[in-house]
């Protein structure tokens, strides 16, 4: 069996053709959402944080900064390589969501190979979704999040690759180097995958000691050096830190500063969890397990796929008699408890004769996908581990397509199909319809394009853009290259247009990456001579999220003296 699966896996034309396939239209869907939509908010706080950083600006120590810092440096590295030109860092989501998309169904591929009758065929069906529901397809400008799975889908693609063969030694030191990289993507994210991935490579190294006739490949030899690895890039990591921005700021910043800020009570954590709809899925699920055991009962096999795929054929039904868009997207997200709570559950019935890499894998998933969520509060939260959802999937489809049963790949196989079909119809309206980014004005006004050289190829609706431009242009006439500015609340791409460098520690207000009261703020306005304040007040984002808004705002204007009127900002002027 071992011979056949390795020789399965064996690239061939088929497998080029789906990876490319899937990575051109993942790529397409990317660039299309581009085309029609940009959300300023996030994406300012991108490009001005990358250009002060490809200035030579270092955060944690030149200025507070809550994020890790890996998204921002390949955006700087883009800066420095090619200019300040946003169409590179769209053409750099899609490349990424489009290797996303190949990479995960690669993973599902391997996850299904040698225990399912129709493996190709079933990875592909359950790989398409993925190019509407993709890591940058909701999103699709560049994001921590997105950068952050997508170095999870590496990692585990190096974790699944130690259970089919024996790696070389450098092989396993580089998959246990590779397991770091997300914690320095994105903290909530990387973080819980760091930490269970070394829990369970732990637990497997002495399960393996005490009985080995039980465990799978790896051997001991080969978990000592992906341990050594990850060590081994955590110290490198560390010195690194250490002697460019100190580990003590990037503590501080990035833990402790971010959680204060961040992490909410457990009461907020599980309450995603009092969905309505599995008061009804997981009674039918069960009920679809115990069927199962009626092994020779054709009508109970049956009733049994049934059950299983009824959250799914609801999911499309629901479609059809929900018109608004907030409650269509309500309906497909509440598949993420059901099936969560389902992985767990089986996880924990495949480990009840021993761990195995292989079997161990679903629970490093469920931790990265419960730290990445809970720690945000939303069910939205999942707009870029959907691909980390499908992997557990295919987890249960290879549980069904193994049951002693006649013709269990054939059931798992069809529920594989109905599956793909809801996720696909109800993920492309979802991911179309923008509602994960509700927090922004993005369905409102006439379609705009920027005539701004650094912006060509940027799109939103509404008056956004001709107010940024009318902005830029008064910057050039009116305000000085080397006089320091304070932007409020900062949604505009500012520095990244006018290639002015940056005087004001914060670039962005907001709870998350704001530290200074508004006392503090005006001490720094002092102190850094900054001349002039240009306040927002047509907002694409929807709420002010500036931390104590009318307070910051009376004492920085009390420092200002007001100096023009421009379409959608005020601008202030201090001698």
């Amino acid at each position: 069996m071992t011979s056949q699966i390795e020789s399965d896996a064996r690239w061939q034309l088929r497998d080029s053709v789906a990876a490319v396939g899937l990575f051109l239209v993942t790529a397409a869907f990317v660039l299309w959402q581009n085309s029609r939509l940009t959300i300023l908010w996030d994406l300012s706080y991108i490009l001005d944080s990358s250009f002060r950083i490809s200035l030579g600006q270092l955060p944690y120590r030149d200025f507070p900064f809550a994020h890790a810092p890996l998204t921002f440096l390949l955006q700087a590295v883009l800066i420095r390589l090619t200019g300040r030109v946003f169409f590179h860092h769209v053409l750099y989501a899609a490349i990424v969501g489009g290797l996303g998309t190949a990479f995960a169904w690669r993973m599902i591929l391997h996850t299904l190979r040698g225990r399912l009758a129709s493996a190709w065929a079933t990875a592909l069906l359950l790989a398409v979704p993925l190019t509407v529901l993709g890591i940058y397809s909701i999103f699709p400008q560049p994001i921590y999040d997105c950068d952050c799975v997508f170095s999870i889908l590496f990692g585990i693609y190096l974790l699944q690759r130690l259970t089919s063969q024996r790696p070389s030694l450098l092989r396993s030191l580089v998959t246990g180097a590779a397991l770091v990289l997300p914690l320095f993507f994105k903290q909530n994210i990387g973080l819980p995958f760091l930490c269970i991935t070394i829990l369970c490579l732990a637990a497997l190294l002495l399960f393996n000691r005490l009985r080995p006739a039980l465990a799978e490949a790896p051997d001991a030899i080969t978990l000592i050096c992906v341990l050594a690895g990850t060590a081994s890039a955590l110290l490198a990591a560390a010195l690194l830190l250490h002697f460019t921005v100190g580990i003590g700021n990037y503590i501080h910043w990035t833990i402790q500063f971010a959680a204060a800020r961040r992490l909410p009570g457990l009461g907020l954590m599980l309450a995603d969890y009092r969905q309505p709809s599995l008061l009804w899925s997981l009674p039918a699920i069960a009920l679809a397990l115990v069927l199962l055991r009626l092994r020779q009962n054709l009508w109970a096999r049956l009733v049994s796929l049934l059950l299983f795929a009824l959250p799914f054929l609801w999911t499309i039904l629901f479609l059809f008699f929900q018109q608004e868009s907030d409650e269509r997207a309500d309906n497909l997200l509440s598949l993420w408890p059901m099936l969560l709570l389902l992985s767990a559950a089986l996880t924990l019935y495949g480990l009840r004769r021993g761990p195995s890499l292989r079997l161990l894998i679903p629970v490093i998933l469920l931790a990265t996908i419960q730290g990445t969520m809970l720690s945000q509060q939303l069910w939205g939260s999942t707009y870029a581990i959907w691909p980390l959802l499908l992997l557990l999937v295919a987890e249960m489809i290879v549980f069904l397509a193994t049951r002693p049963l006649p013709r269990a790949s054939a059931l798992a196989s069809t529920l594989a199909a109905i599956l793909s079909v809801a996720l696909f119809v109800a993920g492309s309206l979802y991911a179309a319809g923008n509602e994960r980014l509700s927090y922004a004005h993005i369905s409102e006004g006439e379609l705009r394009h920027s005539s701004l050289p650094q912006l060509r190829g940027m799109a939103l609706r509404g008056p956004y853009l001709p107010n940024f431009e009318e902005l830029i242009h008064f910057a050039a006439a009116e305000i000085p290259p080397s006089d320091g500015l304070i932007l409020l609340p900062g949604e505009d791409p500012f520095y990244y247009v006018t290639g002015r460098t940056p005087q004001f520690p914060v670039l962005l207000f907001d709870p998350a990456t704001d530290p200074y009261s508004p006392s503090r703020l005006v001490e720094l306005v002092r102190s850094r001579n900054i001349h002039w304040m240009i306040v927002k007040v047509n907002l694409q984002i929807e709420e002010d999220t500036i931390p104590q808004s009318a307070a910051t705002h009376r004492l920085l204007e009390g420092e200002f003296t007001f100096y023009r009127e421009l379409a959608g900002y005020r601008v202030y002027h201090r001698p």
